[in-house]
């Protein structure tokens, strides 16, 4: 199974034909552009192209009034003034002949993509379209938006495909009200929007934009709702509100970031629902922003690395406020948050309920010049810097190698994973052996060989990453010698994330560079800023709480440029837990982890990782159990400990005191 891309040329006939700076924007050279681009990258020919459909009025049905499509569909018949005077009934829309063919078009390739991924033909796809469709309601369009795409294929897969839960993420500049209304009563679709609001002053200007609406009726707690009151929110913002929101309850219910921040959101969601994502285009209208964003997701989509995340990795303290309201609006109805503690409120801003746009009509651009020009201005800095990270991080050769001591039965790669013969040299390989008496076997020495070599391959950009094997008795001295032994030969910072009885060597230096992680200690302990030791949770939310709120928010605030993931003696992880761990630490190194697992493993978790590290999703954990007690109190105190030097641990603001949230 591949990625599909869905397009139809036809969707770039509709066009502006009267002078409207507000709609000017929303024109056809946002998709030529970004199909040009993943041309360009040579990503459209890796994808299964299909040609989108329209959609029936039927389909349309499911969502909008038979009485709006009849309307939309007598607009092919209007002439210029007609259709401007239409126009002017609806808010930021403009009209077209050909409106109502894109607009099917549009939602035609949503359900297209749809029944692709949930019939098994592709993994996975992005569906290349406009008129967008997240404004649109069931009567009326809005925003650019003529047809709720997103909404009608959601429709669909619950009635065609049976779908039980479905998870819509949006993550627009805007809020998409019509997707909210649609679905705000029904418990079997969790709605997630983060969207610019600044207090109810930024477009849309709605009341239930705020963080407390959270559905109705039936429906409480599935719509999520996180609005950011500041511009310049970044990449720590949007990755700290996956971590700390959208990911704990999605698993429970089973503005400026850049381009590359993209690839790694796409590649969070990947671990969900068995990696079936659909992706939409909705807004952006910067093109080169917009053109670039749909190349890394779609990167992401065909499961390659990637690129590591730039500048500071630290939220802002408005972001921290938004993330504490919605934490504190969501925690009656999601037991994950609960177990996490209540944020006090009192720190939080109050966000007053009679908030109002400023007179006049609010634009769906940026107001005002000077700040629109600023927008401009930081989307050419963050695409200097992709292609800054591009020329740094060019894409390895080989994205999975897997270093076996001797043939295993039952091992099932994926294609395109190597199996590396490879060794390093005899005397060097004995000069870093001789302090371990644990490696004086010819077996272990073999095994470290391998590691070793297979190291060098990952640092020197020759492979992306990779799995091999070890004896048990030399679990522990191979770790030990693979932490030094990539701190020497190029990696600057380097995460270690050791599972089982696999203690942190005392005399390993702590200089900063290496931020060692123990899941399956004795007790919850940090002796040091980078050394910190946690027992393995003994349920499932447990260990999802474990991966979601320590070690991702410690992984990417340390931004590691190598991740070492150690499955030791007695590591006591199931292979569907060891395989979601590795497959979330691709995304903080760029894709370069190594994981060591003992020899006495099964294969099927040798299996299990290959295929994870080579961009599938990992399987299911199987149902939903609370996080025990014990684990919810260790988990409290080391990240107040650590919150203070590692910053995306953080999911409220500073006023609000240690420990809260």
């Amino acid at each position: 199974m591949g990625t599909a891309l869905v397009y139809h040329e036809d969707m770039t006939a509709a066009q502006l034909l009267w002078d409207d700076p507000e709609c000017e924007i929303e024109c056809p050279e946002r998709l030529t552009t970004a199909l040009e681009r993943l041309q360009q990258h040579g990503l459209e020919q890796r994808c299964l192209r299909l040609v989108a459909r329209e959609a029936s009025e039927a389909e349309l049905g499911l969502v909008h009034s038979p009485e709006y499509v009849a309307l939309l569909r007598e607009t092919q018949a209007l002439g210029t003034r007609e259709l401007q005077a239409l126009s002017k009934q609806y808010d930021a829309v403009y009209l077209h002949p050909s409106t109502f063919h894109c607009a099917r078009l549009a939602a035609g390739a949503a359900l297209q993509l749809v029944d692709a991924v949930l019939t098994g033909a592709v993994r996975n796809g992005l569906a290349l379209v406009r008129p967008p469709g997240h404004h649109s309601q069931r009567t009326t369009a809005n925003g650019f938006c003529v047809f709720n795409n997103v909404a009608v294929a959601a429709k669909h897969a619950q009635q065609k495909h049976g779908l039980h839960r479905i998870l819509i993420v949006d993550w627009d500049i805007h809020h998409g009200q019509g997707i909210q209304y649609i679905f705000e009563d029904d418990p079997s679709v969790l709605y997630f929007s983060w969207h610019r609001y600044e207090h109810g002053h930024f477009w849309p200007c709605l009341r239930e934009s705020d963080a407390d609406a959270v559905g109705r009726g039936r429906g409480l707690g599935f719509t999520v709702n996180l609005p950011w009151n500041q511009v310049g929110m970044g990449n720590a913002d949007y990755v700290a509100a996956f971590l700390h929101v959208l990911l704990p309850l999605a698993f429970e219910g089973q503005m400026l970031a850049t381009p590359e921040c993209f690839s790694h959101l796409t590649q969070l969601l990947q671990v969900l629902a068995g990696g079936r994502v659909c992706a939409v285009l909705e807004g952006g209208y910067h093109l080169e922003s917009l053109s670039q964003s749909v190349c890394m997701m779609v990167r992401a989509l065909l499961g390659d690395p990637a690129l590591p995340l730039s500048g500071p990795m630290e939220p802002h303290s408005s972001a921290l406020e938004s993330l504490q309201c919605v934490r504190a609006a969501q925690a009656p109805h999601w037991v994950s948050l609960q177990q996490q503690g209540q944020p006090d409120l009192g720190a939080a801003p109050v966000l007053s309920s009679s908030t109002r746009c400023p007179e006049g009509r609010p634009s769906p651009l940026p107001p005002g010049e000077p700040e629109f020009k600023a927008v401009v201005t930081q989307a050419a800095a963050a695409l200097s810097s992709l292609l800054d990270q591009l020329r740094l991080h060019p894409t390895p050769p080989v994205r999975v190698a897997v270093a076996l001591t001797a043939p295993v039965t039952g091992l099932a790669l994926p294609p395109g994973v190597l199996c590396e013969e490879g060794s390093l040299l005899q005397e060097e390989m004995q000069a870093w052996a001789r302090p371990h008496e644990a490696l004086a076997q010819d077996e272990a020495l073999i095994a470290l060989g391998k590691v070793l070599y297979l190291l060098d391959r990952i640092l020197d950009g020759q492979v992306s990453s990779g799995t091999a094997a070890t004896p048990v008795p030399a679990a522990a001295a191979t770790l030990d010698v693979a932490v030094r032994y990539g701190l020497s030969h190029g990696a600057q910072r380097l995460l270690c994330v050791a599972v089982g009885k696999l203690d942190r060597p005392p005399d390993l230096t702590d200089d900063g560079r290496n931020l060692w992680l123990n899941i399956g200690g004795e007790e919850a302990t940090a002796p040091s800023m980078f050394h910190v030791s946690v027992p393995l949770p003994v349920t499932t939310g447990g260990f999802l709480s474990c991966v979601l709120a320590l070690v991702l928010p410690l992984a990417y605030s340390f931004q590691p440029d190598l991740v070492l993931v150690a499955l030791g003696p007695g590591h006591g992880l199931r292979d569907p837990q060891a395989a979601l761990l590795a497959a979330l630490l691709r995304g903080p190194a760029g894709g370069r982890v190594f994981a060591l697992v003992d020899e006495e493993s099964t294969p099927q978790l040798a299996t299990v990782l290959a295929r994870v590290l080579n961009g599938e999703a990992p399987p299911s954990l199987g149902p939903f159990s609370m996080a025990a007690p014990e684990d919810t109190q260790a988990l409290m105190y080391l990240r107040g400990r650590l919150e203070p030097r590692w910053k995306m641990l953080q999911v409220a603001g500073e006023a609000a005191g240690p420990g809260s949230g």
